[in-house]
């Protein structure tokens, strides 16, 4: 193969195709774009990543461990059980930045190789460096840097997973001509890593703010930012450049390679030594947590401990008349990990950490209404191991009751037809409702439940072979309801302390709802 002969501009052609028009990595940008594109401003932001991480159990398991590390874990030391507060501890950025770095890790699925290890590896170690000079910024939403940090060396990325040959014989170039790898790209590819990340970006539909970000700087001594773009694009280099500086820097701040960047980046970002050296312990730990938890390990790697947390998986439960149904929690939970039915053994300590974790939230005075009742959406679904789960209130000018969060495997199409009429018929609702009653299906299929089940359950929710109702019955008035199911049958139950557990979760929701009544 000849340096940009026919068969490298083959090779970078197949690169091109893969990254607009291939199988895996369109996905892969569509999940990320969706990502960035939520806004920490906007009122839904924080639900609306919850959300989309817990559609993911693969990616929500890997960002509760994550949270659950040494490098993140809090003072109290009480493990962190759902995505909702893992946004409420760490930050909505930490939580994106984290997640974003997780997908483009999967999209490489498959590819084990060192070189892709080790971009991989400098791509989350960078976005930690970014993330932590958006604290120190001059401007405002400054948070973007991060995420342009982690897409600083995507060419290179893309190049190493799809045509491992073609990328070592670019690093060859670079080191027998002494060429920079922009440079060695070029000559081979035809085009650059950075004109390649630019193409991957843009058919990703990212911001222009983060791939003008990506822009290469000018040689030399930067001076101090005029504009947030440019300081953007000068933190991106910075946090590039530290993440290949970080294994050999044996000084930071004094030595020969952290005196080289200073003395490209320091005036410009208000850095001397021993603010790097300050940046790079802070760093170092965070970067490695990181990357163990991507599964991208070093032998210089510690092992990291996190703390075991079970995620929803798609459950369902089992039945008996509305006496039967309430929930007196008769049946004791079996060692394994799970129920058949999908409920996880330690139910209790999950439902608990989540109570804990509203009752912090009330006390801080964060969050509105809405993002409690999503955190105790979130706390039942994935500490009883619900496959779908919804939180419905009393619309006042049509009387129906409608979803108004939601949870689960077909959110959106359950969601947009949830909502029924509250008719007096005696159906299993409208009794929870009235009688302030918290019900526990086990088994939806006998003719019992059958019978008590309305039109718009049976016709909607035909699959559904167990379910909880937990009526919201505020100064005496139904306003709504929780509902959650699974697709299987749960004859274990619910316990005694569980039960009281899902009522002081509820209690905390209705408390609230209850302040805002006159």
């Amino acid at each position: 193969m000849t340096e940009n002969g026919p068969d490298t501009r083959a090779a970078r052609d197949r690169l091109l195709w893969q990254v607009t028009q291939g199988s895996e990595l369109p996905a892969l940008g569509a999940s990320v774009s969706e990502v960035v594109r939520m806004a920490s401003a906007e009122d839904d932001s924080v639900r609306e990543l919850a959300s989309f991480l817990l559609n993911d159990v693969a990616l929500t398991q890997k960002m509760l461990r994550l949270a659950n590390t040494a490098s993140y874990r809090t003072a109290g030391g009480m493990p962190v059980t759902t995505i909702s507060r893992a946004i409420f501890l760490l930050g909505f950025e930490t939580v994106k930045t984290s997640a974003l770095a997780m997908l483009l890790v999967d999209g490489m699925k498959g590819r084990k190789g060192q070189s892709v290890r080790n971009e991989l590896s400098l791509a989350l170690c960078a976005s930690v460096f970014g993330r932590a000079m958006a604290r120190r910024a001059p401007f405002k939403d400054a948070e973007e840097a991060a995420v342009a940090a982690l897409f600083k060396n995507l060419g290179r990325v893309l190049v190493a997973a799809h045509d491992h040959l073609l990328y070592g014989r670019i690093a060859e170039l670079a080191e027998s001509a002494g060429l920079s790898q922009s440079q060695s790209s070029a000559r081979i590819l035809g085009c650059s890593f950075d004109d390649l990340t630019e193409t991957a970006l843009r058919s990703w539909n990212m911001p222009d703010s983060i791939v003008h970000a990506l822009a290469p700087l000018p040689a030399g001594m930067l001076k101090p930012a005029r504009s947030r773009a440019e300081w953007m694009q000068q933190v991106a280099g910075f946090s590039a450049s530290m993440a290949a500086l970080l294994p050999r820097m044996t000084d930071p701040g004094k030595d020969a390679d952290s005196r080289a960047v200073l003395a490209r980046y320091g005036a410009a970002l208000n850095l001397d030594a021993q603010g790097m050296a300050e940046l790079v312990q802070a760093v170092a730990t965070e970067a490695r947590a990181l990357r163990l938890n991507a599964d991208i390990v070093f032998k210089e790697d510690a092992i990291a401990e996190p703390v075991p947390v079970p995620v929803a998986p798609q459950s369902v439960a089992r039945a008996d008349p509305l006496a039967e149904f309430l929930m007196a929690g008769d049946s004791a939970a079996p060692s394994a990990e799970r129920h058949p039915s999908g409920k996880p053994v330690q139910a209790r300590e999950l439902l608990m950490a989540g109570a804990q974790s509203m009752s912090e939230m009330i006390a801080s005075g964060a969050g509105n209404i809405n993002d409690l009742m999503f955190l105790a959406l979130e706390t039942l679904y994935a500490g009883m191991g619900f496959r779908y789960a919804t939180v419905c209130l009393r619309d006042m000018q049509t009387g129906l009751y409608k979803s108004r969060l939601a949870l689960g495997t077909a959110t959106p199409r359950l969601q947009r037809h949830f909502a029924f009429a509250a008719s007096g018929n005696k159906d299993l609702f409208f009794l929870s409702m009235q009688n302030n009653a918290d019900l526990l299906i086990s088994d939806a299929s006998t003719m019992k439940i059958a019978s008590l089940l309305p039109v718009w359950h049976r016709t909607m929710l035909p699959e559904a072979r167990s379910f909880i109702i937990l009526p919201l019955v505020v100064k005496g008035a139904p306003v709504g309801y929780f509902y959650a199911d699974r697709t299987v049958t749960a004859p274990e139950g619910i316990t005694p302390e569980e039960t009281s557990l899902l009522r002081m979760i509820k209690s905390q929701v209705i408390a609230r709802m209850a302040a805002r009544v006159p």
